[in-house]
């Protein structure tokens, strides 16, 4: 069984950071992609980054430039940085990863975080 565990959300004033982390747990021979999304209410959930086992990263045009996606292959934790927060990036941010759980399977599954709000406001 896999569990990823989010950390980091909260309430911030507009202008102000936060960082998200996300662990990933149990039967997990390899991790590949790691990413975030997030939803907002009465939205679809959406894309914000992803980060691959090499390191390459990709943003959402609305976050470029103010979150930084990483992560510690070592602990298999993803985080998000977010600094410069506008009250539209209130919603709930969830964690996803692709892991491969078993050696003698190559088959690679999505799971997901619980998801941890965010909110900007002041």
């Amino acid at each position: 069984q896999v569990q990823l565990v989010e950390s980091g959300g909260g309430l911030v004033q507009p202008g102000g950071s936060l960082r998200l982390s996300c662990a990933a747990s149990g039967s997990i021979f390899r991790v590949n992609v790691m990413g975030w999304h997030r939803q907002a209410p009465g939205k679809e959930r959406e894309l914000v980054a992803f980060i691959t086992s090499d390191g390459s990263t990709n943003y959402a045009d609305s976050v470029k430039g103010r979150f930084t996606i990483s992560r510690d292959n070592a602990k298999n934790t993803v985080y998000l940085q977010m600094n410069s927060l506008k009250p539209e990036d209130t919603a709930v941010y969830y964690c996803n990863a692709h892991i491969r759980p078993w050696a003698y399977s190559g088959t690679y599954y999505s799971y997901w975080g619980q998801g941890t709000q965010v909110t900007v406001s002041s």
